[in-house]
């Protein structure tokens, strides 16, 4: 095989991966899912103006979860310019679903971009700042107080924190409104507002107060979960970036991790299984993703470049490794600390 250069390597998959058609929009695919979306999401509130004040209602905050999920998912899409080639339309498309599940579609995305453009990065990686786990060494040792206690038992504290992962999506998008940090403020805001106002009017009309809170809680809770458990199997637990500079092709493939299943994975995860391939090409439809993972997949054989894929079960077992194993360093200097004299 003729040796090539880094930065040619990733312009010879690319030629491979356009000469297979599967960077063309998918703009039926797009019109369909969406529509069912949609089709779900006022069916859901319809099933839940019709049961009334029951406890059966909690069935369809479980289902409003997946259905805010699978709305965020096509905001993804269209962040990436995954259903329209130009800007503006996929903004519009963003925006209106960031708008149905009550968040920033411009505040997401921005950090989204940064991600990645460093993805993994111990600097640049904004998903790597996170209040409350510590996903490198060096976080974890630097961590005080009730973080440095949160850093040692992060294995265990993961899927309970994950149920707030919801509530920080709408946190952090009104306080990116409210800041003026957002392209769009005053749509966004106007959504937003509408938002909160229409589920919470609609939840405490129906329901009665204590089962309206509970309903708030299983709903957002679930769908904090789904939307954690979709992400940070993709590069949680993969190696990380400092300062030192690595070729595109690399900085994508080596720090990203792929799920293995088969049509309800990519239901399931949104397409987000296939990290690798959506890093290499973001603006890839999504449902051309799972073709062009043999291509990406025999190149890197080819160039000797490590490509990680597993089970999603698997997945979750390297995540909670990892955090458990950075928090081990924590918890032996506990131990080694002498106890103070009473």
């Amino acid at each position: 095989m003729t040796a090539t250069l880094p930065g040619s390597e990733y312009a010879a998959l690319s030629r491979e991966v356009r000469d297979a058609g599967l960077l063309r929009r998918r703009y039926g695919y797009y019109a369909l899912k969406i529509t069912i979306n949609l089709l779900a999401f006022a069916g859901a509130w319809v099933g839940f103006a019709f049961l009334g004040d029951t406890w059966w209602q909690l069935f369809i905050a479980a289902a409003l979860a997946i259905v805010f999920a699978q709305l965020a998912f096509i905001g993804h899409d269209a962040g990436h310019r995954q259903i329209f080639r130009t800007r503006r339309p996929n903004d519009a498309v963003g925006t209106m679903h960031g708008g149905l599940v009550g968040m920033s579609y411009q505040w997401w995305i921005h950090g989204h971009t940064r991600h990645h453009a460093n993805p993994n990065h111990e600097e640049h990686d904004p998903d790597l700042n996170n209040v409350a786990l510590a996903f490198t060494s060096t976080q974890a040792r630097l961590r005080t107080g009730l973080r440095r206690w949160m850093a040692k038992h992060q294995a265990a504290l993961f899927f309970p924190l994950l149920t707030l992962e919801g509530l920080n999506l709408h946190v952090s998008g009104v306080r990116a409104v409210l800041r003026g940090e957002t392209k769009a403020r005053r749509v966004e805001g106007a959504l937003l507002t509408a938002h909160l106002a229409g589920y919470l009017v609609t939840v405490f009309l129906v329901l009665s107060p204590g089962l309206a809170f509970v309903f708030i809680a299983v709903h957002q809770a679930l769908w904090g979960v789904y939307m954690g458990c979709s992400f940070a199997p993709n590069h949680k637990g993969m190696p990380t970036m400092t300062g030192t500079s690595v070729d595109f092709l690399r900085r994508q493939v080596l720090t990203a991790r792929n799920i293995r299943g088969g049509r309800f994975t990519d239901f399931l995860l949104g397409g987000l299984n296939y990290q690798i391939e959506h890093h290499l090409f973001p603006s890839m439809p999504r449902p051309h993703l799972r073709h062009a993972q043999p291509i990406v997949q025999r190149f890197c054989a080819a160039h000797g470049i490590p490509y990680s894929e597993t089970s999603l079960l698997r997945s979750y077992r390297h995540v909670l490794e990892h955090l458990h194993d950075l928090g081990a360093p924590l918890r032996a200097a506990d131990r080694a600390r002498p106890p103070v004299p009473a």
